[in-house]
């Protein structure tokens, strides 16, 4: 039952953007005070920054239909893997926590009761940055400063669930109100960007981009890869069963999803590897991949040469390349076919990056006109690989501390790792990479707290002047960012 305003039981505070008894103001800043208060000061001059969102997984079709969001489970515990994988460790089942099957079985569906099961284990994300997260989206989205558990459930999910009916939390209001100059949205190769014409041909001046991701026609392993040869094809009336046809429908794809703002492409390959293979090479090697060839070395030869043919057609179109390697998705066989990809069982594996972007950085690492972006999941690859090849291509940037890593201590080991052979600005700023739209502000939130904690460390430590951190704190809270992404 959604209760009036008026007779809610949880404290709701009118100015929702302040701090609480949930969210401390010094929250990640250093305890010693002469550097607290230097990153006081810096934090003061970013907080109130736009937020720049350049890859992200929010979901178009809100910005399209601004229509209000089901209800608390659907919108903060459903679709968010960082809640529900620490939950399933622990012995909750997936489908008590409604996530739904491929197979249409039975899963719950009840708001109120997914969200009772979260609150009763919400001590299992103690020290962990959903915890961080969760506790600004109750304090600082919606005005809650009631610790969440068993006891305060029903009062929360009342409170938020009254919240949500109104026009202030649709999506396009919490838009403006999160203060997000622009998010992009990755969506695949052959997706008809539906949502993102309605929302251009809406008037709406909320600025959502989309990003082309085509690993379903990259990736011989991704499901249903030869099909998806053949729909892309259909779409774009090129000869897909062809090295250039298929390297056309490509181009083709591209310059129209630059027509709905993309200023980047997105690779979420398993490894870094790359190729640059002469184009008769490339082409049998297609030939054996349309073929359905079940030779593993083939299929990762083809991905490899790919990355290397997108960083080629960003020299023609502009686009940014980012990488996302170092990831064995689906790890669990089990739930893969149960409940489909993006379930929490990604894990990290080492990655090399020395030997595996070699054979594209030798075809454009010097290009000063194009920008590659490599993430990474393998921390210990920071300095020893990827801030000395950032230190010196002019294409290559660092994406920051990314997915399990996207935590204070994340960031502040990717600042300590690679600042002092790669700099700052051969890095990219921040990105939030969530599906968790309220949680937006908070990751961007904390990770400008942890950049400003780092600044006031090396003020403090003489290692930089006070009005170089100020600048250094606006470039890595937005206009890094903004540059990187071309936006």
């Amino acid at each position: 039952m959604n209760l009036p305003l008026d007779r809610l039981a949880v404290p709701i505070r009118e100015d929702c953007g302040t701090m609480s008894a949930l969210v401390a103001d010094d929250l990640l800043f250093p305890a010693e005070a002469t550097a607290r208060g230097v990153a006081r000061a810096l934090y003061a001059s970013v907080k109130e920054l736009p937020i720049v969102s350049p890859h992200g997984h929010t979901d178009p079709r809100w910005y399209a239909l601004d229509e209000p969001f089901p209800d608390p489970a659907q919108l903060l515990i459903v679709p968010d893997h960082y809640v529900f994988r620490m939950l399933f460790s622990q012995g909750v089942p997936l489908e008590d926590l409604g996530v739904p099957a491929r197979d249409g079985s039975h899963v719950e569906t009840d708001g109120r009761t997914i969200w009772r099961r979260f609150a009763e284990n919400f001590h299992l994300f103690r020290g962990t940055p959903t915890r961080l997260w969760f506790d600004y989206v109750l304090s600082g989205v919606f005005g809650i400063d009631e610790p969440l558990n068993a006891a305060t459930a029903d009062r929360s999910y009342d409170a938020i669930a009254a919240l949500l009916q109104t026009e202030a939390y649709r999506p396009r209001a919490l838009f403006k109100r999160f203060n997000i100059e622009v998010i992009a949205t990755p969506e695949g190769a052959l997706d008809d960007l539906r949502y993102h014409r309605q929302i251009r041909d809406s008037g709406w001046d909320g600025r959502v981009v989309t990003a082309y991701r085509p690993d379903s026609v990259v990736d011989p392993d991704f499901e249903g890869f030869l099909d998806n040869l053949d729909r892309l094809g259909e779409i774009t009336g090129c000869d897909t069963g062809t090295w250039a046809g298929y390297l056309e429908a490509h181009r083709q794809r591209r310059a129209y999803f630059r027509e709905f703002g993309a200023t980047s492409s997105d690779h979420g390959h398993a490894t870094a590897d790359t190729a640059n293979l002469s184009s008769a090479a490339a082409a049998e090697l297609f030939n054996r991949i349309r073929a359905g060839s079940d030779d593993e070395r083939e299929r990762r030869l083809f991905r490899a040469q790919m990355l290397t043919e997108m960083a080629k057609m960003s020299l023609d179109d502009g686009l940014v390349l980012q990488i996302h390697p170092g990831a064995w998705r689906n790890h669990s066989p089990a739930a893969l076919q149960k409940f489909g990809r993006d379930k929490g069982f990604d894990i990290p594996t080492r990655t090399d990056y020395v030997a595996a972007l070699k054979p594209l950085l030798d075809c454009v690492g010097t290009e000063r006109d194009l920008t590659v972006i490599a993430f990474t999941l393998d921390e210990s690859s920071y300095a020893r690989e990827l801030a000395p090849l950032a230190g010196v291509y002019p294409a290559l940037r660092l994406g920051p501390a990314w997915w399990f890593h996207d935590s204070p201590e994340g960031m502040r080991r990717f600042r300590e790792m690679t600042t002092e052979t790669a700099g700052f600005y051969n890095t990219v700023g921040f990105n939030d990479d969530t599906r968790a739209f309220p949680s937006i502000p908070a990751r961007h939130d904390l990770a400008r707290r942890v950049d400003c904690a780092f600044l006031a460390r090396l003020v403090t430590e003489h290692r930089l002047r006070e009005d170089e951190a100020y600048e250094l704190a606006q470039e890595l809270a937005y206009s890094l960012a903004k540059r990187a992404y071309r936006l």
